[in-house]
């Protein structure tokens, strides 16, 4: 399978968007782990329509004015991983979940920390929303973006849509 991708600048910093064959295969972070994916980047093509769809969509949601995605994905890992990447998909623009909610509602309730596993492997990452996922106390817990861009993206979300990112 081929990849390709492009950069685009952002409110939370520079994002990598990588386009597989079926659709967008990953979001990635400027100082992303390169262990915490396995999509290769491969070849840049700024004029991709997968990665021009993302990079319109995520301009969207940063301004205010997209609330959900429609951007197909080419997601790739267990079929654990994508289980609990399609729940966070189910995850409402505004609101959070726990990780012990998500595995729940997977039907495995004691899988919580694999839970935290796979969100924290998510390759889509704002799209499939793992910074919508807080710790049970209520507390914001790790983030491949870190954990002011977390803070960032979910006051976006619980603000009254205003344009603004901050």
């Amino acid at each position: 399978m081929e990849y390709y991708h492009k950069t685009m600048a952002s409110p939370v910093g520079k994002l990598t968007l990588i386009a597989g064959g079926k659709g967008l295969a990953a979001v990635l972070w400027e100082h992303d782990d390169p262990r915490r994916v396995k999509v290769p980047a491969g070849a840049e093509m700024s004029e991709h329509p997968v990665l021009l769809a993302a990079e319109r969509e995520l301009n969207e949601y940063f301004s205010g004015r997209r609330s959900s995605f429609s951007i197909g994905l080419d997601l790739t890992g267990t079929g654990f991983q994508k289980q609990i990447w399609e729940a966070l998909l189910t995850i409402p623009f505004g609101e959070t979940r726990t990780y012990g909610q998500i595995a729940r509602q997977i039907g495995k309730p004691a899988a919580v920390r694999a839970v935290g596993g796979a969100v924290n492997k998510n390759p889509v990452s704002i799209i499939a929303p793992c910074h919508r996922v807080i710790g049970a106390s209520g507390q914001l817990t790790g983030f491949a973006g870190g954990l002011e861009n977390k803070a960032a993206l979910l006051r976006l979300e619980s603000a009254e849509t205003t344009g603004t990112f901050f």
